[in-house]
């Protein structure tokens, strides 16, 4: 048991049975959220591998980090394997780095994504440090809703996506989630933050999981023989974008939706090849001015691909918060809804079909 412990974590076992688990979502197709995507993969994981430690700062019940099998860590008793660190959310990322480089268990924690700030500088000496603490934190849009802007993790995301060696994943559906922890609790020298939703959200792929495809980074989820453009999304945006391919295809309009879930870093022969092949690109992501289409634009200039482009459109928050409400006016309100995306893309194709070069940003 103590060489198992001291063991790295069995990839080869998790990978045949995240490959099961995913082959089952893909016939059930749950609509749930990935929060709740998480707890079911968790399950996985904590069957499969024997050294795990889970855990929440007072938010279990909402994160979903506990799985069936779990015992609390108590006063007096301390077989248990999940640990209630109470509102102390730094404390707990500290914590959790101490026990990764004590070496017998592989712990991860939740909280709110718009707590991070309060993790922050132990999140930081995971990445400078280089050990693979798991960050599991949900409520991760303004789809959470009436929760509000104290919740809103508006800049959030972008910020840990600014934080050398460390992998950001926002996963789209169950499949992706359960993908992104296979690849986060096998991880030997950077940290991971998975950041989930607090709303249901439709099971998007349905191939028989043989392959983790998040470890692309990102890759085409909807494709069409004539594109006419292409809408880049992560994680409940994936969906948004693919109704508006829906709502453009009706017009005759030839999208294809790409998913970034893994956002850093982007692949770059996809990103070469949806430039190649039609060049007008429009990315969507709830969240500030300084987020994903940034890192977008970055990525093509770093690559040499913008000047290939013809126009790109990038969809983000108004550099504001936004008041609570349903999910769907969260969005409606924000100018982030698939009818929104489906104008903005109509827009920059009309506009790139009246001269040669256009950027639009």
């Amino acid at each position: 048991a103590f060489d198992a412990h001291r063991a790295a974590p069995d990839a080869a076992a998790l990978r045949a049975a995240i490959a099961g688990h995913v082959a089952r979502l893909t016939v059930e197709k749950p609509k749930v959220a990935t929060r709740k995507s998480s707890e079911m993969a968790l399950e996985v994981v904590n069957t499969t591998l024997p050294n795990t430690i889970g855990g929440s700062a007072d938010l279990t019940g909402s994160n979903n980090t506990r799985t069936k099998a779990q015992r609390p860590v108590k006063p007096g008793d301390y077989s248990g394997d999940y640990i209630h660190y109470g509102i102390r959310e730094h404390g707990m990322a500290a914590a959790m780095n101490g026990i990764v480089l004590h070496g017998m268990f592989r712990p991860y924690g939740g909280t709110f994504l718009a707590f991070a700030d309060y993790c922050r500088g132990a999140m930081r000496l995971s990445a400078l440090m280089g050990v693979p603490t798991v960050y599991v934190m949900t409520h991760d849009s303004i789809g959470l809703g009436e929760d509000g802007p104290t919740h809103q993790p508006v800049e959030t995301i972008a910020s840990l996506r600014a934080m050398p060696n460390m992998l950001v994943f926002r996963p789209a559906d169950a499949v992706e989630t359960a993908e992104a922890w296979e690849i986060a609790i096998t991880e030997t020298a950077t940290p991971s933050v998975l950041c989930l939703s607090r709303q249901n959200l439709p099971t998007l792929r349905s191939d028989d999981g043989a392959v983790n495809r998040t470890r692309d980074g990102a890759y085409v989820l909807r494709d069409v023989s004539r594109r006419d453009a292409t809408l880049i999304a992560t994680g409940s945006e994936v969906e948004i974008a693919m109704a508006a391919a829906d709502l453009l295809a009706a017009e005759g309009i030839h999208v294809t939706v790409a998913d970034a879930r893994f956002a850093k870093p982007l692949d770059t022969d996809l990103i070469a090849d949806l430039v190649a092949r039609h060049r007008v690109l429009v990315t969507v992501e709830q969240g500030s001015t300084g987020g994903f289409g940034a890192l977008v634009l970055h990525h093509l200039a770093a690559t040499d691909q913008i000047q290939r482009l013809r126009a790109i459109r990038t969809l983000t928050l108004p550099d504001r918060f936004i008041d609570q409400a349903s999910p769907s006016q969260m969005y409606a309100w924000a100018g982030l809804s698939a009818q929104d995306l489906t104008t903005e893309a109509r827009k920059v194709l009309s506009a790139t079909a009246k001269t040669k070069i256009v950027r639009i940003v």
